[in-house]
């Protein structure tokens, strides 16, 4: 018994194992009947050009494969060999796909080198086939059949992409770019076809309104003609291939479509004045309809996109535009011409706008455009009184650059105060940056001008004098108006103040150092003013003086009515003194002065003192300005020095002792008991009355 049951055992498991072996064929041989008859019907199916029910069966016939394939063990021959079939059959139906799909989504396109231009784009066409020849009919539209095989085979993507980027380039930025281009579709019998007019548009961009119509139009076209179609049988994994097709194709060209509509159509339309933010809603109105629409055509999914943020944050990028707007506008007046000016005096009327009342709080609208007001004099309570023009600034000439400068930063404070907090804020640091951008911009951009051309640099001088004159006051006038944040001391301009005055004078400087560098320069060329009685050396010394003078006199013409008056004084007079010194230098360090030459060097100096104060110009009209000339003595310092040099030179020497006056007299004044022996020695012969005038001097 124990025998028989060992062998009924061992026939029970050869049995058992032969039954697996057998059930593993019979399944193996199933799946290649099964990729067998998938082959055929997928032959059937292609012959009969129902494209997705063929991508369907090749597919199947590709999951039987990998089935196979998947069943360790068993590793067939056949199955290399039935690889290489389906991949043929794969690239077979994407060649007839391919092949399709050009017939039924025609691109008529200008040539590649003139694709930009808005003639070229005019010939841009896509002709959709919507109903197939008779002898040819599927269910459905041909070409919605096409895509629905194309994406059970997963080559969709691909597709759709090369699509998408065709109709970006060619229709919907032509759209968004060129306001005068419409997008027209016209119905055939058996095609659609869309394409462009034009008309004669009315503004240099279109309105965000318009181009939302226009793109719509055209996804319109897409969803009815193109993707809105429902599959024969439905896409595995997928429940409706509306949703598939529509959606991978705004996946792919939404981002830049909508990059492309923030850049080149809400940029444009954001106000550049805040009176014009409340007719702002229509557009994001408009925008959410728009996505709205295109939502509801599944072109788009989620919520709120970035072209819809963009559009409902428009209080930042308002405030951004405009300081944007603000630093250009104030950036081309710096870089403009400064020698364009216009003449301020202590009457102009101070380009003040007239402010809201503090106390109406945060609701500030905006005033018509402000008009000039004049300061109006303020009468203190005691007997004393100051002037009218007390703290005005004085008579002289700025850049009309400059004075629209100050403008522009009047009126977008004026600006600032009808605005929210954070515009408010931002406006407010736009002036401030204005007048930091000055101080970089402008010393920098007209460097050399400033450095060769004198009236330049007095006009730069006058220019930031005047920026600084009205910094001074700027930050108070707008303090009560601004918001919150600023009204607690922020608001203000007055430590920029310093600085403005700093530019303005050492460029001034820098350029009466030049000058000042040109008189002794040419003053280097009178041969020290020594043997006069040489007729080359008095032509060299009169030459010299004739040159300083004439630079003089250009330079009283170029500052005249430009300079304020007692800043032209200032400045003649020290160049003038520059000039007097040098002389009075070089004539008292010589050591012998004959007759002769005494009286030439006295005739030189009567030259300077006749024809000096002449330079003193500084208004245009001529009688007015002799009142300065007379004034001479206030402005340049060594010109009595110089008068008591002419004297000395035509005195005898009891007249010079008498001049000394024990060192109590208008010589002892101006020179030294030293200078003054100097000056006897070299003018008188050694002699006893010499002597005796020489101890007198100490």
């Amino acid at each position: 018994v124990q025998r028989d049951l060992n062998v009924a055992v061992a026939e029970f498991t050869e049995l058992k194992q032969q039954l697996e072996r057998d059930t593993l064929v019979l399944s193996i041989l199933k799946k290649l009947q099964e990729f067998d008859t998938a082959i055929k019907e997928y032959n059937t199916a292609l012959l009969e050009k129902k494209y997705v029910a063929a991508a369907q069966k090749l597919e199947k016939a590709r999951s039987s494969l990998k089935m196979l394939q998947s069943r360790k063990g068993f590793e067939l021959k056949i199955l290399k060999a039935l690889g290489t079939e389906l991949t043929v059959q794969t690239q077979n139906i994407l060649y007839h796909l391919g092949d399709e799909w050009q017939k039924l989504a025609v691109w008529k396109l200008p040539p590649s080198k003139e694709s930009s231009s808005l003639e070229s784009v005019m010939h841009s066409e896509l002709h959709l086939r919507t109903v197939p020849p008779k002898e040819e009919e599927i269910a459905g539209p041909p070409v919605a059949c096409v895509l629905q095989a194309f994406a059970v085979l997963g080559e969709l993507h691909t597709k759709l992409k090369i699509f998408g980027q065709l109709l970006l380039k060619y229709i919907l930025k032509p759209l968004i770019l060129y306001p005068s281009l419409q997008p027209f579709a016209e119905e055939q019998p058996d095609a659609l076809i869309l394409r462009f007019k034009s008309e004669e548009p009315y503004w240099d961009h279109s309105s965000p309104m318009e181009v939302f119509d226009k793109i719509k139009l055209v996804f319109e076209v897409l969803h009815k003609y193109l993707l809105n179609v429902p599959l024969e049988q439905p896409v595995e994994d997928k429940n409706d291939c509306r949703v598939t097709l529509a959606e991978q194709l705004g996946d792919m060209i939404w981002e830049e479509l909508s990059d492309c509509l923030i850049q080149n159509c809400l940029v444009n339309s954001i106000p550049t004045n805040s009176s014009k933010l409340e007719q702002y809603i229509e557009v994001i109105k408009s925008t959410e309809e728009f996505e709205k629409a295109l939502r509801n055509m599944h072109f788009l999914k989620g919520d709120t996109t970035d072209l819809l943020k963009y559009a409902r944050n428009v209080n930042s990028h308002f405030a951004n535009k405009k300081c944007q707007d603000v630093i250009v506008a104030a950036r081309n007046l710096m870089t403009s011409e400064i020698h364009n000016t216009v003449k301020i005096t202590p009457d102009s009327c101070v380009a003040l706008p007239r402010l809201p009342d503090p106390g109406s709080g945060d609701h500030l609208k905006m005033q018509k455009p402000p008009q000039l007001l004049c300061n109006d004099m303020v009468n203190l309570e005691n007997e004393t009184k100051l002037s009218q023009y007390t703290f005005s600034l004085p008579t002289c000439r700025i850049s009309s650059s400059v004075e629209q400068l100050m403008e522009l930063a009047y009126q977008t404070l004026l600006e600032a105060t009808a605005s929210t907090d954070q515009c408010c804020i931002q406006l407010f640091y736009s002036v401030r940056n204005i007048f930091q951008l000055f101080y970089d911009v402008v010393p920098t951009y007209h460097k050399e001008n400033l450095q060769k051309l004198p009236q330049l640099a007095a006009i730069h001088h006058n220019n930031c004098m005047y920026i600084a004159h009205h910094l001074l006051t700027l930050g108070h006038q707008f303090r009560y108006c601004l918001t919150n944040i600023l009204c607690d001391g922020a608001a203000t301009f007055v430590d920029l103040v310093p600085g403005f005055r700093r530019l303005g004078m050492e460029c001034f400087l820098a350029q009466m150092r030049v000058q000042k560098g040109e008189i002794l320069e040419r003053l280097s060329s009178a041969r020290n003013f020594s043997n006069m009685d040489d007729e080359d050396n008095y032509c060299a010394a009169n030459k010299a003086l004739r040159q300083v003078l004439h630079q003089l006199k250009r330079l009283g013409k170029v500052w005249q009515d430009v300079l304020p008056v007692n800043v032209y004084c200032k400045a003649m007079g020290t160049l003038l003194n520059t000039a007097l010194t040098e002389i009075v230098t070089r004539i008292t360090a010589l050591e012998d002065i004959s007759a002769e030459d005494a009286d030439r060097l006295y005739s030189l100096c009567r030259t300077m003192v006749e024809e000096g104060p002449q330079v003193f110009t500084p208004l245009a009209e001529e009688d007015k300005n002799k009142k300065y000339q007379e004034e001479v003595p206030v402005y340049v310092q060594k010109w009595m020095t110089f008068k008591e040099l002419m004297i000395i030179l035509q005195a005898n020497l009891q007249e010079i002792v008498d001049q000394w006056a024990d060192g109590k007299g208008p010589l002892a004044a101006e020179f030294s008991a030293a200078e003054v022996k100097s000056l006897i020695r070299a003018l008188f012969q050694n002699t006893e009355r010499r002597a005796a005038a020489l101890a007198k001097i100490k």
